[in-house]
Formats: structure tokens, sequence, C-alpha cells
């Protein structure tokens, strides 16, 4: 599963239960807890082992590297298990199978929304917002009952995002989507073709902002495909999301969504409230949440996606870097 399409079907809303599983693999968890595949290595700590999931994605991956780290930095043995869908990690994470999973408020909130009470919820009756402090209150009162606990989320934020190319930005004079739909400009997206009939994108670009969408061209979310359409001017925007690490390299740049048309994807932790509940634990991933960013995200994407580092060594410059690991 991709992040592109980890974030696109979140913010549709209806997220269902009933797709297919097999799309996306994963590490089996038919293992002891302490059986996961681990890059950070299932090291012994004095304060017990801790499983961290992670969802197979770039950022993902070096979320819970990062995570791994700096709990074992706080006397815990950890390990990483991959599992690619969330339809499989969240029931191994309320049974205790994953301990921690780094997660995206309004995306989890929306999965437990169709969890909980059926899988038109979101569409019907969605309990996620712009408003990151109400997304992760109804995310709580959801993942309680099912044993999980949502720790606080920080500034950090992936969530859809809207492109144009440099060139276009700067003679349009356009630095948010509200400029965008004051110019008039007639605009095609490139994106995936739901974008027509999705309320965070065609419909609400329209509604929102005012913006004169001409056209979609179905080239998918985020791909380099939709990025080079942007920036040979085929098309005028992209859907792709805030923590995309190569717009630079397409010469494209984010459009700012200054009216919060998308939901409050917010990064935090969730942990299975039992097995991973101690204050302790929250306090240290409470640190690492306190100083991650949305461009710290963008950056440690670019250093494994573009410059072929792996996420734990990523992971480790980086919190040495914010004095968050001990000399």
């Amino acid at each position: 599963m991709s992040k592109s399409t980890r974030v696109f079907g979140a913010a549709l809303g209806a997220v269902a239960l009933t797709v297919s599983l097999t799309a996306c693999g994963g590490d089996s968890l038919e293992k002891s807890k302490d059986g996961g595949s681990s890059s950070s290595g299932a090291a012994e700590g004095g304060k017990g082992k801790l499983v961290i999931g992670a969802a197979g994605f770039t950022e993902s991956n070096v979320l819970a590297e990062l995570y791994a780290q700096v709990l074992k930095d706080a006397g815990y043995g950890t390990s990483i298990t991959t599992v690619n869908n969330r339809e499989l990690y969240e029931p191994s994470l309320e049974k205790g199978e994953i301990d921690i999973v780094p997660e995206y408020a309004a995306t989890l909130a929306e999965f437990l929304n169709a969890k909980v009470n059926g899988p038109k919820a979101p569409q019907d009756k969605p309990v996620a917002s712009s408003d990151v402090a109400a997304t992760v209150a109804a995310l709580d009162k959801l993942a309680a009952p099912l044993g999980l606990k949502a720790l606080p989320a920080g500034s950090a934020v992936d969530q859809n995002a809207f492109a144009v190319s440099k060139e276009f930005a700067q003679k349009n004079n356009l630095k948010t989507l509200s400029d965008l739909g004051k110019s008039g400009l007639k605009v095609k997206i490139a994106a995936g073709d739901e974008c027509a009939v999705r309320p965070f994108c065609a419909p609400g670009l329209k509604t929102t902002y005012g913006i004169d969408v001409s056209g979609i061209d179905p080239k998918g979310v985020g791909t380099p495909q939709s990025k080079q359409a942007v920036k040979d001017g085929v098309d005028q925007l992209v859907l792709t999301t805030t923590t995309d690490a190569t717009l630079d390299s397409f010469g494209l740049v984010l459009l700012e969504d200054d009216k919060k048309l998308q939901n409050a994807d917010n990064v935090l932790p969730v942990v299975n409230a039992k097995d991973a509940g101690a204050p302790e634990i929250a306090a240290a991933l409470d640190k690492l949440t306190k100083a991650l960013t949305t461009a710290d995200l963008i950056d440690l994407n670019r250093k494994v996606d573009a410059e072929r580092a792996k996420p734990a060594d990523v992971a480790k410059a980086y919190l040495e870097s914010k004095g968050l690991l001990k000399k």
C-alpha cells in the first residue's frame, strides 16, 4: 500500500472493510511477540519487549524506526513487523501482537468509524475533520473500547495536497488554493479518476475555493506520470501529499490549503493500551512527536527514496540531531 493510496483512500471517507486483503502483502503475524522482522534488532530491554508495526511505505518504515530507536533508548527491547494493510495490522494491534503503530489521525479515525459503525459511516456520519484536536478526540473515543489508545498528535502532517508548477504559480501569483480560485483559471487535475466525485478533490475545490476544474487526467495520485504532466503543462494541478519529497525535482510547488478542505492527518502513535500504555512509553514517544515536523518528514522520505539511505540509518541520524538519543 503506497502512501498516496493511504491518503487518497482515507480522505474519501468511505473506508470499506470488505476490500481484498490480498492487494498488499506483509509479514505473517502468526508468530511469537518477539518474532517480528526487525531492522532495529530485537534487543533485550530491562523494561520488556515492544513490537512496532510498519505499513510498508517509506514514511511508515521511517516512523517505525524512529519509534523503535527512541523506545530502545528508553530501556525497552524493540522489534519492527511490517504489515502492509491496515485491515490486517489494526486487529493485530488490538490483540497485542503489535504494541505500537505510527498512524494518521483522520485516516485511522474514519477506519475505526467504518469498523464500529458500518462501512457507510465515514460518508454518512464522518468523525474526522480539519480540526486535529476534535479528530483525535473522536479517534480516541472509537479506539478505547477496542483496547487502543491514541497518544497526542504532533504538527507533522501527511495529508492530501495540490501542487502546480513553479512557473505557473509565479506567472499567476499563486500561493494558496484561494488564489487559484480567485484567478478564474481553468485547471485540469492529474489525479485518480475518483477525484471527479470525491468531496476533498474536484467537488471540494469547486465548492470551497471556487476553482474552475475543467477535467481530470486519470494518471494516479502523486505518481511520476501525474507530476510530469503538470511539469509539461498538459495539466495544471496534481493531487499529491504534503510530505511528497519529489515535488522539487519536477519543478512543482504546493498551494496552501488555506480554507482547510483536507482532514487532519497528523502523525501520532497508537498503542495497545494494556501492553504499551505505560506513561514511560508515552513520554518517550511524545518527545519525538513534538520534535517532528512536516518538513522533517519530507527530508526523511527524500533521504530514503532519492538517496537510497536505509530507514534505520536515517532515523538514527535524525534522532541524534534532535538530541533524542542518549550519548
